[in-house]
């Protein structure tokens, strides 16, 4: 089987298995329900109160629409919480991450994952925490964050065989097989398969079933045994037929396809295909929309049919660009951040209520210990105890302070020092105006080109790498980072602290980040290229946001420098005539005329061409004279 059918599948083990976890499932397993029978059963109120939860959780077991598997989640979330029902939260969250993945947007699903791991911990139920850490892993694996993924099916899987959860397990493991057949390494994703499908079989689950013998024909495939591939999936799809499981029938009809593809019965492969883009249609399902439509394009073109490989091409284009999102990865990698902080901040808390039980089960027995020595015995030991209590309150108050100056070092690598000290102090911070500062955007050029031609992982170490060298040159130049906004770099000089020579100094910043680019012994990666922008003038300064803080700068200041960014040429500082005035006996400037701007007008715009020749580098306080001019 070639890799057509291989790039279809990684995208339904997410909600294959997740959306079937934390229910009744052996039960429904044996007793099929109707889901519009309970749906009827909701909506006509036909329950007591205190039963909602359990009849909407009912409801979203046996679902597969992930429109109406979003709604009853979201349903379930609200009066879970006015229930304060810590476990109907968890599946709550879980469902509503499935929809979402389903849906075709991963990110927002990862999020409500891991609030759902919250959850799990406070029930203390292990096979929770498992089997959404295999989500969570189907998720990465989904996204090629190979390295996340495969350290979270380790987690799960671990964690689940301490347990007597056999349905999660078998989840894990079937997850963990996709996974590796995803890799290539069809030895592993059998073995984990076979491990899988005895345990779906004992349990009466057809649906965990039919996805097993449906990865069985897949492995066949691979394995160039197309007959017995075609046996296993025919098999698998008529159980999920019978189950109303479409979404998985979308999921393994391009399999057959490929099979049939070749055997050079197009025709039939067609048909299949054909098949799987109306089911992904009438679900909604982004990801085999585009692959239904790129795998019948192929087919076409080999069936002698170019109008109609052109007409299914352009609907997988469409998609495929729908789809496409650099800063998710991004995101993504500081999601997994930001939730193993939180992690490591609850072991914190955990250690220290673990230290206080600890304590006060040794006061008891020592207060035993007192009355049957005596009072000599028992001074002796209130002083010992004494003594411990005074190590602990040092220790506490030891381990209080260090997370104190760490949580004041993650506010200043977020705000200004100066900001954050006064959100510190006030709990707010005032807006407040500065007359003159220099703005700079810069921006990489034909970097969606270059997005095109990059895998995710290297995409995101590239533009990280270069921010990162960014951020050191603007604080040797004692420039503010302002933000990044996927590929553009934005920074002022001239505040939090006014300077006169801020114009000077952005301008030296741009003429560092010239330098990085272009690979002057900087780094080892090459062929990007930026151009830059720069305006001077007033701005307004402040912090958005009650939780997520971020310090931005607003005013027609920072319109006109992105504009004379967008404006520049790549290798090129443009600067307006603002800020030329201001540069203009330190650096050497090439007029270039008046420039039609967006919404401003005719401005004169100025190229910088290097320091004047004597001319004074500034860099943190330092001043040294420049012996050349730059061309």
């Amino acid at each position: 089987m070639n890799h057509k059918g291989f790039r279809i599948f990684r995208y339904y083990s997410t909600v294959l298995f997740g959306a079937l976890l934390f229910g009744n499932l052996q039960g429904f397993a044996q007793q099929p329900v109707n889901v519009d029978s309970l749906e009827q059963v909701y909506l006509q109120g036909n329950f007591a109160s205190t039963d909602s939860l359990e009849v909407i959780n009912s409801i979203l077991i046996v679902l597969q629409d992930p429109q109406k598997m979003m709604y009853y989640s979201e349903t379930l979330i609200q009066v879970a919480k006015r229930q304060d029902s810590t476990r109907r939260l968890f599946q709550g969250y879980l469902q509503k991450g499935n929809s979402l993945a389903r849906l075709g947007n991963p990110l927002d699903a990862l999020e409500n994952y891991f609030e759902a791991t919250n959850y799990a911990d406070e029930t203390g139920n292990d096979g929770a925490l498992g089997s959404v850490y295999v989500t969570i892993a189907d998720t990465y694996s989904l996204n090629e964050n190979n390295v996340n993924a495969r350290e979270y099916y380790q987690r799960a899987i671990a964690l689940l065989r301490q347990t007597d959860d056999s349905l999660s397990l078998s989840t894990g493991l079937a997850n963990a097989g996709d996974f590796y057949y995803r890799m290539g390494q069809m030895d592993s994703a059998l073995m984990y398969f076979e491990e899988a499908g005895p345990i779906f079989e004992a349990l009466e689950y057809r649906i965990g079933t039919g996805y097993y013998l449906g990865s069985l024909g897949m492995v066949y495939g691979e394995q160039g045994k197309p007959d017995e591939a075609l046996e296993k999936l025919n098999e698998c799809l008529e159980i999920l037929e019978d189950e109303g499981d479409y979404y998985g029938v979308s999921a393994f009809l391009p399999f057959v396809s490929d099979i049939y593809e070749e055997k050079g019965d197009y025709r039939t492969a067609i048909k299949h295909s054909e098949r799987s883009l109306d089911i992904a249609i009438t679900y909604g399902l982004k990801e085999q929309i585009r692959d239904a439509n790129l795998q019948l394009s192929e087919l076409y073109e080999l069936l002698g049919d170019p109008g109609k490989s052109l007409k299914y091409f352009k609907d997988y284009t469409t998609y495929k660009d729908s789809l496409s999102n650099i800063g998710l990865v991004q995101q993504m990698a500081r999601l997994r951040t930001n939730f193993e902080v939180d992690q490591k901040q609850s072991e914190v808390n955990l250690l220290e209520k673990e230290a206080e039980i600890s304590e006060l089960r040794e006061r008891r027995q020592d207060a035993a210990l007192y009355v049957a020595l005596g009072i000599v015995i028992f001074a002796f030991a209130l002083a010992y105890g004494l003594f411990r209590r005074y190590k602990y309150i040092r220790r506490t108050r030891d381990v209080i302070e260090r997370e104190k100056a760490r949580s004041d070092d993650l506010l200043k690598n977020i705000l200004p020092e100066e900001t954050a000290d006064e959100l510190k102090e006030y709990g707010r911070v005032r807006a407040k105006k500065f007359e003159s500062v220099s703005v700079m955007f810069a921006d990489f050029v034909g970097f969606t080109q270059y997005s095109e031609k990059m895998s995710p992982e290297d995409l995101v170490k590239t533009v990280d790498y270069y921010f990162s060298c960014f951020d050191q040159a603007a604080e040797n130049r004692g420039v503010e980072k302002i933000k990044t906004m996927g590929d553009c770099y934005m920074c002022a000089a001239g505040l939090p602290f006014p300077n006169k020579d801020h114009a000077v100094h952005m301008v030296r910043l741009a003429c560092d980040i010239l330098d990085i680019v272009s690979g002057d012994g900087y780094s080892e990666v090459t062929g990007f290229e930026i151009r830059l922008g720069i305006h001077s003038g007033p701005v307004v300064a402040g912090v958005v946001g009650t939780k997520k803080f971020a310090y931005d700068i607003w005013g027609d200041t920072v319109n006109i420098a992105a504009r004379m960014e967008s404006g520049s040429q790549a290798g090129r500082i443009n600067i307006s005539e603002n800020t030329y005035l201001l540069i203009k006996d330190h650096f050497e400037c090439e007029f270039r005329g008046m420039e039609q701007v967006k919404n401003k007008g005719m401005m004169k715009m100025y190229f910088v061409k290097g320091p004047l020749k004597g001319s004074q580098e500034v860099l943190l306080g330092k001043t040294t004279e420049i012996k050349g001019s730059r061309s």
